[in-house]
């Protein structure tokens, strides 16, 4: 990753939605951050969230085109609709410019691919997936215990009122969102498991319940994953429930660990020893880095993002796979050739 060699990051936000807001105010109070552009269709949210970041009227642009020339800048916030990500990352980093995107970074797999063939390149810009498990104290403690032992089965769910918040939002249009509740919150359980356990998926066969009659919005979604190494994964997605659950349990030959948590706050670790004993230990997460300020280390520093192009490539590959086995009813393998 090319290493920047100023002090202060000048971020261009595009998309002011929920992420641009929040994650986009974690570089407005960061001290090595400061955001100097914002990007938006709309012209009312252009207008509130220019006011609250203190964006001179000059550097708000309703093309985004038009901020990647004219705007001075060292890094982008991508968090915009799920389809125009590839090819907003794509010309954000044609621009020199360092990257963060939303997840999923890209809808279609050849897409991701690209992204993770080309920051291989050590020249190329920075470009970090919003995966924020990956900064979180429970999956970091848990992705210690793999690194010298390897998973035999995995189960993991989430549950949301996703169907109902999403209503009136580009989330529910497929040629903005590019899937459904899979697609949208399913993905950070996805990358979780892999991320944790570093494995690979090999194939997967789904079946769906569709919001829409075309079968493009998935309500819930159950994935039966087979991973390379021979271990196998249940996946559990329900889009209406009433509230935020999510667990994940991940055994192996000597035990299991479990990560359980409600709405977004800090998961909780459970880990079991094989005489059916159970550990809490103890999980602080007052000192998880945000990913404004991971982002802007790894721009700094020049290294490697906590989630990357390749790890999002993993979850791309699979979530469509998933779709393709629930519409046609056939097991798919699972492609991260680069």
């Amino acid at each position: 990753m090319a290493k920047q060699t100023h002090e202060s990051t000048r971020v261009g936000i595009v998309g002011l939605g929920y992420i641009g807001t929040v994650v986009g105010e974690g570089f407005v109070q960061h001290p090595d951050g400061d955001v100097v552009a914002v990007c938006d269709v709309d012209g009312g949210r252009l207008e509130l969230v220019g006011d609250r970041f203190s964006i001179p009227p000059t550097q708000r642009y309703r093309e985004y085109e038009s901020m990647l020339e004219d705007a001075p800048l060292d890094a982008v916030l991508v968090g915009t609709p799920h389809t125009v990500h590839y090819e907003q990352v794509v010309a954000a980093m044609d621009h020199g410019l360092a990257v963060y995107c939303d997840k999923p970074l890209a809808v279609d797999p050849e897409h991701a691919k690209a992204l993770a063939a080309r920051t291989a390149h050590e020249e190329e810009p920075t470009l970090m997936v919003g995966y924020q498990r990956h900064l979180q104290t429970a999956f970091r403690h848990a992705r210690k215990r793999y690194r010298d032992r390897e998973p035999t089965w995995v189960t993991a769910s989430i549950t949301q009122d996703w169907i109902a918040d999403s209503a009136g939002t580009w989330r529910l249009e497929p040629s903005l969102s590019g899937g459904g509740f899979l697609a949208d919150t399913g993905s950070h359980v996805l990358d979780g498991v892999c991320w944790t356990t570093g494995l690979e998926p090999e194939s997967v066969r789904a079946t769906m319940d569709f919001h829409d009659d075309e079968q493009r919005i998935d309500r819930r979604a159950h994935l039966d994953v087979r991973f390379s190494n021979g271990a196998t994964g249940t996946f559990s997605f329900l889009g209406d429930a009433p509230a935020v659950r999510e667990h994940v349990h991940i055994w192996d030959d000597e035990g299991a660990v479990y990560l359980e948590g409600k709405e977004w706050g800090s998961r909780r670790v459970f880990e079991i020893e094989r005489d059916s004993s159970e550990h809490h230990p103890y999980i602080d997460p007052r000192h998880e880095q945000t990913r404004a300020d991971a982002f802007l280390e790894s721009v700094r520093e020049g290294t490697e993002p906590p989630a990357t192009a390749r790890d999002a490539l993993t979850v791309t590959a699979l979530t469509q796979a998933a779709y393709e086995s629930a519409r046609t009813g056939e097991r798919i393998d699972v492609d991260l050739e680069v």
